[in-house]
């Protein structure tokens, strides 16, 4: 006669294990976690390593100590040289205000009475915004847009947008030593010249052959002497203060580079602010 074996006791139930949830989005279960840290992460908050995967918070960790890319003069890497392009979308903007609002260019124009017996600095500025016909709007466009990424990308965005407005500034207040108090100009030929300048001192700087630019610049020179109506202060203050100024950001010492650079930016607006009052001043002692 055969018998069964004894059943063994029953054993207790043994509790199920907790599915674990990402730490940064609760209600989604995960099974991967974090390299680093090995707190569990989600697919949204996978991020790709050597070895497995990170979470966002160990990434960033570990970018600290990794250099950041830099421009050839000390900017960021400019992928999309956005401030050629804002520039050249405001200058056709105001184009377009000149023409359907009356009163835009003579508000924005740079007139030296308006500047010394108005207090309208601003126009110091605002007159590279505003052109007197398509053809000069058109050229000014489209030497900005050919050399201005160039540019851009050589010293990063915020290097040359003051590189471009000092450079119109620098044309602005030649012409309001030199030019008639009453006559008005505009356009944005002093920021241009100013940039024709500094792609001139870029490459020497670079043992580029500058050949080419450095015959454009004499062309416009010709251009800007014979032909009538064209403010010469305005292309030689810019050509001037772009190229000083591009030197000095180009030949900055490598040690503290962007202080140095900073330094220089400064220094430019304080010596044009300096004229700028000085003129001012004995014009309001003439009047």
């Amino acid at each position: 006669m055969t018998s069964q074996p004894p059943s063994p006791p029953p054993q207790p139930e043994q509790p199920a294990e907790a599915v674990p949830t990402c730490y940064r989005h609760p209600d989604k279960e995960t099974w991967v976690r974090c390299q680093r840290c090995e707190r569990p992460i989600c697919p949204d908050c996978m991020r790709d390593a050597a070895v497995g995967f990170q979470c966002p918070e160990c990434v960033a960790e570990g970018n600290k100590g990794i250099r950041q890319a830099k421009s050839t003069f000390g900017g960021g890497i400019v992928r999309t040289p956005i401030v050629t392009y804002t520039i050249l979308v405001i200058n056709v903007l105001v184009f377009g205000a000149q023409y359907l609002t009356e009163g835009v260019t003579g508000q924005l124009a740079m007139w030296p009475a308006g500047v010394a017996l108005g207090d309208q600095y601003h126009r110091l500025l605002t007159a590279a915004f505003v052109h007197s016909g398509l053809f000069h709007i058109l050229f000014n466009c489209w030497a900005l847009y050919v050399i201005g990424p160039y540019l851009e990308r050589a010293f990063g965005h915020a290097r040359f947008v003051a590189l471009y407005l000092v450079s119109a500034l620098g044309g602005s207040v030649l012409g309001l030593w030199v030019d008639p108090i009453t006559q008005p100009t505009v356009g944005a030929s002093g920021a241009i010249f100013g940039l024709f300048g500094a792609v001139f001192v870029v490459g020497r700087k670079l043992n580029m052959d500058v050949r080419g630019i450095a015959v454009l610049i004499v062309i416009n020179l010709v251009i800007t002497f014979v032909f009538p109506n064209i403010s010469w202060t305005g292309h030689i203050g810019g050509l001037i203060t772009g190229s000083l100024l591009a030197g000095a950001l180009a030949y900055a010492p490598k040690n503290n580079r962007t202080l140095w650079q900073v330094l220089a930016i400064g220094g430019a607006l304080i010596l044009l602010a300096v004229l700028v009052l000085v003129r001012v001043s004995a014009i309001l002692a003439m009047s």
